[in-house]
């Protein structure tokens, strides 16, 4: 959701507002507009007290954050500029800075800007002029907001803020170009443009209500095993899923045909080439992880990369050590001989993946249980659904031998289809692979 407020800068009085976005949009508008009606201030939407509910919308909802923002402009704790300002600087006089990460940057930037991630910019802002304009970007302008924040009380007295950030005027710049969520409307010849006899079998695949990876695993399944030329139409209403779609056809060799959004999803079309392109079967392309937690929401985000990782048609090995060890204990309790330290340990740790705790705000095992009823009302697959469909659909799993001897853990103790294996069989993968994930 992006919100665009309009207020005076001298005492905060409310103009007008826009709103982009999915469901509760509207509710959002409606909102401000009643503030305007009683001739509110942005003081008075960072005092709001709004409907909340974790499905919902954050504990601080956009109209506050959208008040905390306003706030932050009248007292000049930083300075913005907007996406209509980007194609004006002048980079002989002022720094484009990118403070995201490495990665951010590498997958796609403002030209010219230079990129120091904020987590090392106290060590590297010797690099920037302090006699130039410093126009700072990030994402969607957190990291920015805090980057200036930096900059200022280290002596840059000319630093601003892209509102809305890099997301924005991406977004901006597509519109002009006539994409959507960075996919072209048409990329190819569509299939509704050949002549009948050419046209290939057409195939539905309904992924309205999945959650990531869940529409790209039901487009994984449709292809499998259907002739080179057929064609899929894929509606989806996941957010993640134009962007997802797209690097799925260019890793698998299929074409996408098509992409839109009627609004309310996304409806895209795909002709299946090839299997797999050889350039991406050919070896180095596997995805090790290595499971050390025994956190729920660790262990949830391990499987959906694993899923995820197979659908794109690549092989997973997940080594499971230490606290990781008792995602795969069987539920129930298995009568077997153990020292005294052993059967404590067992004792204290969670004998299955029910009972695993969240890394944050567990509570006692309430914020578990939260977690776990949010996902089935939003109808994303629990841990066993994920654990059950990786080990169904190949996914190559290894609780470290060393770790069991001393947590005490017994091979009988491990749910079925589960292999024992040591570092070397971790590292013999690694090697085979172009990712290695450390969760």
């Amino acid at each position: 959701m992006s919100i665009k407020l309009l207020f005076s800068p001298e005492n905060g009085k409310i103009f007008g507002a826009q709103a982009v976005g999915f469901t509760g949009v509207d509710k959002r508008i409606d909102i401000i507009a009643t503030v305007i009606r009683l001739g509110g201030t942005v003081k008075d939407l960072t005092e709001l007290e709004l409907c909340y509910a974790p499905p919902f919308s954050s504990a601080k909802d956009p109209v506050n954050m959208a008040g905390y923002t306003a706030e932050n402009i009248m007292k000049g704790l930083f300075h913005p500029f907007y996406v209509e300002d980007v194609d004006d600087i002048d980079l002989q006089k002022a720094v484009l800075l990118d403070v995201r990460t490495k990665e951010e940057f590498e997958a796609g930037s403002i030209p010219g800007a230079l990129n120091i991630p904020l987590d090392s910019l106290r060590e590297e802002m010797d690099k920037l002029p302090q006699d130039k304009e410093i126009d700072v970007f990030c994402q969607i302008g957190l990291r920015g907001y805090l980057a200036s924040r930096i900059l200022l009380q280290n002596r840059f007295e000319n630093v601003k803020n892209l509102s809305g950030g890099y997301r924005l005027w991406r977004e901006i710049q597509n519109d002009k170009s006539g994409t959507i969520q960075g996919l072209q409307h048409s990329t190819v010849e569509t299939e509704t443009q050949l002549p009948p006899e050419k046209k290939a079998k057409e195939i539905l695949v309904d992924a309205c209500g999945l959650s990531c990876p869940g529409p790209i695993i039901a487009v994984h399944k449709a292809m499998e095993g259907a002739t080179e030329g057929s064609v899929f139409t894929v509606r989806a209403t996941d957010p993640a899923f134009a962007g997802d779609i797209e690097a799925f056809c260019r890793r698998t060799g299929d074409k996408l045909l098509n992409s839109n959004f009627d609004g309310k999803s996304f409806i895209v079309t795909i002709k299946k080439g090839k299997d797999v392109p050889e350039s991406n079967t050919s070896g180095g392309n596997g995805k090790s992880i290595i499971v050390f937690s025994g956190d729920l929401d660790k262990a949830i985000a391990s499987f959906i990369i694993a899923n995820g990782a197979l659908a794109m048609n690549r092989d997973v090995h997940m080594f499971f050590t230490f606290w990781g060890l008792n995602i795969l204990r069987k539920a129930e309790k298995v009568h077997t001989k153990k020292d005294f330290i052993s059967t404590m340990f067992g004792h204290m740790m969670p004998r299955g993946s029910k009972k695993l705790g969240l890394s944050k705000l567990n509570m006692g095992g309430i914020g578990a249980k939260m977690i776990r009823a949010v996902m089935e009302n939003k109808n994303i697959s629990s841990l066993e659904d994920l654990i059950q469909q990786a080990m169904k659909n190949g996914v190559k799993i290894t609780a470290c031998s060393m770790s069991m001897d001393v947590m005490g853990i017994g091979r009988e103790e491990l749910i079925d289809g589960i292999q024992v294996g040591g570092v070397a069989s971790f590292l013999a993968s690694a090697e085979e692979s172009d990712t290695s994930l450390f969760i």
